[in-house]
């Protein structure tokens, strides 16, 4: 088993690799269906299958808070909310940018992995939990949401049906 260490706590080396996304779209592919976006997904290799891509490494002229003129069925996202400065303001957009009845399926780090907070991990500007991903999107709007725990990749789920 290769892990890596930090701040003397052991964690899976898997973590040091990206592709992240990996350990949700197993469960991204019961809630995201139709026309949708992987916003953040570093390369398309790596993203929901289907989806347009939606990323600052890939050319092409869409990113976070500049999404395609359609309606979407779906947002994914995997490990990317938490380098957007104004994350609010991103979370309001993608709400407008979803049809009624559209999937927002996120993936995101958890405050246990210690590398992944901010004062660690100067990429990363923000840390959230499954509570506060949950209080935004009743506060967008959002009528279904369903929330993982943390698994072992350190990371949790939130999926918000608008």
């Amino acid at each position: 088993m290769k892990l890596i260490e930090y701040n003397n706590k052991k964690y899976p080396y898997f973590q040091s690799t990206g592709n992240a996304a990996q350990f949700a779209l197993p469960f991204a592919k019961h809630f995201c269906e139709g026309v949708g976006v992987d916003i953040g997904c570093k390369n398309r290799e790596w993203s929901f299958p289907g989806s347009k891509t939606v990323d600052l490494d890939i050319d092409d002229p869409y990113h976070a808070n500049n999404l395609p003129e359609v309606k979407l069925n779906y947002i994914f996202s995997s490990h990317c909310l938490e380098h957007i400065p104004n994350w609010v303001e991103t979370m309001e957009y993608w709400y407008k940018k979803l049809e009624m009845d559209g999937v927002l399926f996120l993936y995101l780090p958890d405050y246990s992995q210690e590398y992944w907070r901010p004062w660690s991990n100067k990429k990363h500007l923000h840390i959230f939990t499954p509570q506060i991903v949950e209080d935004i999107m009743i506060h967008l709007g959002y009528t279904s949401i369903l929330k993982s725990g943390i698994d072992l990749n350190n990371s949790f789920m939130v999926v918000g049906k608008k």
